[in-house]
């Protein structure tokens, strides 16, 4: 199915984060959001959360350029 909007729990699912992060990536207007319905449920649009991800891409790789690993440092593990 291809929803236009998402709910916050499935762009945690998504980006692999806590809905908590997800919560502030939203309320600091990192990613785009709208309010929904009197209880104001949170919704995402699909094309704001690839252009977040399209973001994020681009400010990683400005800063692997900014900050090139040097020999012998240590690979971080997941």
């Amino acid at each position: 199915m291809n929803d236009r909007f998402l709910q916050l729990s499935d762009v945690a699912d998504i980006l692999n984060i806590s809905s908590s992060q997800t919560y502030a990536l939203v309320r600091s207007g990192e990613l785009p959001a709208i309010k929904i319905g009197g209880r104001g449920q949170w919704r995402v649009e699909r094309t704001e959360l690839e252009a977040y991800i399209q973001r994020a891409y681009e400010q990683t790789r400005a800063f692997v350029a900014a900050n090139p690993m040097s020999r012998g440092e240590a690979v971080p593990e997941d």
